[in-house]
């Protein structure tokens, strides 16, 4: 049976949960100190395979759905495009800065 492009992606989106949640997880573990909860946060921001991080990506992600809603919006408008081009930098440039000041105030020797 061929699943649908919807099923795919409501599999996927379960997947990245499942695997968000390990991390939430383990950043509640009681023995999580400085140093690795900056080392954790930078993995979110700068992770090396694949380059770019988590954020970095669900930016991406939200960037690719902007460009779409700019090939198929109503009047070509921007009513749907022009928030998701703003989503994906907030996320890149709001979020994930935040979680490099974050890392940096919990263990600066831990910066590249």
């Amino acid at each position: 049976m061929t699943r649908t492009r919807l099923e795919r992606v409501r599999a996927s989106v379960g997947i990245a949960s499942l695997a968000l949640q390990q991390i939430e997880d383990d950043l509640s573990a009681d023995d999580v100190d400085q140093a690795e909860l900056a080392a954790i946060l930078r993995e979110l921001i700068e992770d090396t395979d694949p380059p770019g991080g988590f954020i970095p990506a669900l930016a991406q992600l939200v960037t690719t759905a902007a460009k779409r809603a700019e090939q198929i919006e109503p009047d070509r408008d921007g009513d749907a495009s022009c928030p998701l081009h703003e989503a994906a930098d907030l996320i890149t440039d709001n979020a994930g800065q935040r979680l490099i000041w974050a890392a940096r105030a919990l263990h600066p020797q831990g910066d590249t």
